[in-house]
């Protein structure tokens, strides 16, 4: 097995290498990596229902769509995760256990009495430190997982804290647990760096022959190729969401407004928009306006900036009616 010296934390980067391991070698590679502040999406969730989309811009925080199903996760600074890329075999998929037994047992080491629970979960007395994730594709086999070490708790709820009212789809829901830090039940105080080494010791004593293995010029131009042309676009990181209807309504100084969408493929489909407000001028042209294009902030704001807006919206201002469609 190789051992990916992976210093980097630029979540579009890391994520873009699980890809490129998985797809491009032949190999068995275990890595691990810390992410700056970022929320990291599964395949099959609509990004905007998942995410504070106010906290997510205030915060500039990537939102990056993985491979793997599953809900979404805030990572840190304070969180910790790992991913095994290797040769698929009949008893990977679903074998969560498989995978999760070295963290227990560097766990067991630190005397903390950690265990598997639900389907993909790993906690700390009833409380989830660890969620887990996995994909297969061909012959090859991706099984990633956060660790929660020393994370800001409130950060989590903050940033994954959506509107579900708004959204009406068939996407796949994360699923709110009680989570705690692994530092918190350690009797010795390390670093997440030293609880970084205990992980790896742990592989390569499951794995005495192992090399460590660092990315290449051209392993690097690959996964910046991808970073480039999927991780890093609107089109897999909110486009890809499943189709779903989007509603929302706020009360003006200038009256009610009610706007509803039918959105596939990121791709606002149909809009409708109800209310009191007074107008001049027939709302019906800014509905016909916004079909066809991405329910996105920056494509919204610029196509309402083609109209003068008091025309349609007496009294009500355009940041005001934009705020409607997030």
């Amino acid at each position: 097995m190789y051992l990916v010296n992976n210093l980097n934390s630029n979540p579009y980067f890391n994520i873009a290498a699980e890809e490129y391991l998985l797809r491009h070698k032949k190999e068995d590679y275990f890595m691990l990596y810390i992410n700056l502040p970022s929320i990291i999406i599964g395949k099959n969730q609509n990004a905007l229902s998942e995410i504070n989309i106010e906290y997510v811009k205030k915060n500039k925080l990537p939102v990056v769509r993985r491979l793997s199903g599953g809900g979404a996760v805030y990572h840190s600074m304070g969180n910790l995760n790992f991913s095994f890329i290797i040769k698929d075999s009949k008893d990977n998929l679903m074998n969560f256990k498989k995978f999760t037994t070295p963290i227990i047992e560097v766990l067991k080491g630190l005397s903390i009495n950690a265990e598997s629970t639900g389907r993909n979960d790993l906690v700390i007395d009833g409380k989830k430190f660890s969620g887990n994730a996995q994909f297969k594709s061909k012959d090859r086999f991706l099984h990633h997982g956060t660790l929660l070490f020393s994370s800001d708790i409130s950060e989590v709820s903050k940033s994954l804290n959506a509107d579900p009212i708004k959204f009406e789809d068939k996407s796949t829901k994360s699923v709110s647990s009680r989570v705690t830090n692994i530092a918190d039940y350690l009797n010795e105080k390390i670093t997440i760096g030293e609880f970084k080494e205990l992980i790896l010791k742990q592989i390569i004593t499951d794995n005495p022959e192992y090399n460590f293995y660092e990315f290449s010029e051209d392993d690097l131009g690959e996964i910046n190729e991808l970073v480039k042309n999927k991780y890093k676009t609107w089109d897999w990181n909110y486009g890809y969401s499943p189709k779903y209807n989007f509603s929302n309504k706020k009360k003006f100084s200038g009256g009610l407004v009610e706007i509803y969408l039918d959105v596939e493929d990121g791709i606002i489909k149909n809009a409708k928009i109800y209310g009191d407000f007074f107008s001049k001028s027939d709302i019906v042209n800014i509905e016909k306006a916004l079909k066809d294009i991405r329910h996105s902030e920056n494509e919204i704001s610029g196509l309402l900036a083609q109209f003068n807006i008091d025309e349609y919206f007496i009294n009500i201002t355009k940041d005001e009616i934009l705020s409607l469609f997030f």
